[in-house]
């Protein structure tokens, strides 16, 4: 017997209902390798490493900071080997795993499958290699407990969920937004550990570094040591910045930094102890090995990051002011000549940025933003073939720059490659859907690519977000010839 269902209430519950069972049933029961209970998992161990190697790069340029990787291959051959001394020890040796000192100011670290990382701001707070241990060790902890992949599994539960939802509000208004909501959750993965979880990697972090020969106590300094460093980071933003509002909430909400001393020393007692090596801190060597990297962290505090600000505020005089300073100090970091490029470009003197770029590819030639900034100047210039080449190379670095991807697509526009243009002008779009002329832009791609339906919905966006500028009345008449078109 065939029973039609009329109401849309229990055919939403029912969809909903199927997808949870259907994703319970494919999930199936992994075994924690810390704790060997069983835990909920819907990422495989291959899935894992493959999405931490897709979100690596973009958490290296984008999220907390961003930077790149700084580079000092002395500084990071010599803390790689602890990193390696730790993975051996940990409970997932089996895994890849790599290290890198992210350049950022902000105080860090953080692990996903494959990689460790420690931000040059916290790097620079430390005092000993007992404590880089410590706090490696903590971040190791989250991918060795698969606290990542947990997290990872409920992004894909949360998201197949809001599928379900999408598919059941079909038509209405919600359905789009539920489903942005899902998206933007993916981009907080590195952030979202809970306190049990920021104690669990504690615990492991103290038992890492203690069967290294490294002495505990270290784990108590390496927290006063955070707390310390992240203090004084906030002190340098300065008071209403919106760095420092992003920082505080981050602190506020991030277990780790909040965690008390006697937890951390209760942590301490339950461990079992192992024969300390040398000092148990090896203090000396750590100190004057990263004694570059200080002293490089102090001119970017100073100089590079208030070089920054002020260039968000607009404040070119005091931006240039702060660069020469940095520049004065320290020839030898790409950033700050990149950073000068884009100055320059606010300037409106592309020639002289083209200068700086090419200065700061020539100190390190991986470095992204120069790439960026070199793709802007040939585009500006009417040369879109080589703004193409310069913007690939910068989007195969940094998959999420959105700036590049802008440049990039407009180059194609500009080349009649409407087909691909589409492709980057879209992600633009998404991120900046309030750009005051690129949904007229993007209709336009979508009409000479014969996506009429498409195009208008572009046109229709565009005439919402500014009607009253050049592209927007341009719209206005698309929109009528569309829809007159559309009639006929």
């Amino acid at each position: 017997m065939n029973i039609f269902i009329k109401d849309k209430a229990t055919i939403n519950m029912l969809a909903l209902s199927l997808i949870s069972i259907i994703l319970f049933a494919v999930a199936g029961c992994a075994t924690n390798p810390v704790t060997g209970q069983s835990q909920f998992m819907l990422v495989s161990e291959e899935q894992e490493i493959l999405i931490g190697k897709e979100l690596y790069p973009n958490a290296m340029w984008g999220a907390e900071g961003g930077g790149g990787e700084f580079k000092d291959e002395r500084v990071k051959t010599y803390l790689k080997n602890v990193v390696l001394n730790i993975h051996r020890v940990s409970h997932r040796p089996n895994l890849p795993v790599d290290f890198a000192i992210q350049n950022s100011s902000v105080p860090n670290a953080w692990a996903i499958p494959g990689h460790v990382v420690i931000t040059r701001g916290l790097l620079a707070g430390l005092d000993n290699e007992a404590e880089f241990a410590f706090v490696m060790g903590h971040e190791m902890g989250h991918v060795s407990a698969r606290h990542s992949a947990s997290q990872m599994s409920l992004g894909i539960l949360h998201q197949a969920l809001l599928a379900g939802a999408g598919i059941a509000l079909a038509g209405s208004d919600y359905s789009d937004a539920a489903l942005s909501l899902g998206a933007l959750g993916s981009g907080l993965l590195l952030l979202k550990y809970s306190r049990d979880d920021e104690l669990e990697a504690d615990g492991l972090g103290v038992q890492y570094m203690t069967k290294l020969g490294y002495n505990s106590r270290n784990a108590v300094s390496a927290h006063i040591n955070l707390e310390k460093v992240s203090n004084e980071y906030i002190k340098s933003l300065g008071k209403g910045t919106q760095e420092r509002g992003f920082f505080e909430d981050l602190l506020s909400t991030h277990p780790r930094t909040s965690v008390r001393i006697d937890e951390i020393q209760n942590i301490i007692n339950h461990t079992p102890t192992f024969a300390v090596r040398g000092d148990g801190m090896n203090r000396q060597q750590f100190q004057s090995i990263i004694a570059g990297i200080r002293n490089a962290n102090n001119t970017y505090i100073a100089h590079y990051d208030k070089a920054v600000r002020a260039l968000n505020n607009k404040n070119l005089d005091e931006a240039v002011a702060q660069i020469t300073k940095a520049i004065n100090k320290d020839q030898t970091q790409a950033p700050f000549y990149s950073l000068s490029g884009f100055i320059m470009l606010k300037m409106k003197n592309p020639d002289k940025a083209e200068k700086y770029f090419n200065y700061a590819l020539r100190l390190d030639n991986n470095y992204q933003p120069a790439f960026r900034g070199m793709g802007a100047i040939r585009y500006i210039k009417g040369n879109y073939a080589e703004s193409i080449q310069y913007l690939r190379k910068s989007i195969a670095l940094f998959p999420e720059d959105m700036n590049a991807h802008y440049f990039l697509g407009m180059s194609y526009f500009k080349t009649n490659d409407y087909k691909t243009a589409v492709n980057h002008l879209k992600s633009f779009a998404d991120t900046h859907p309030k750009h005051p002329e690129i949904h007229g832009i993007l209709g336009l791609c979508y009409e000479n690519v014969n996506d009429p339906s498409s195009a208008y919905r572009e046109y229709a966006m565009q005439f919402k977000v500014a009607p009253n500028n050049d592209m927007g009345r341009r719209a206005v008449g698309r929109l009528q010839a569309l829809g007159a078109k559309a009639k006929q």
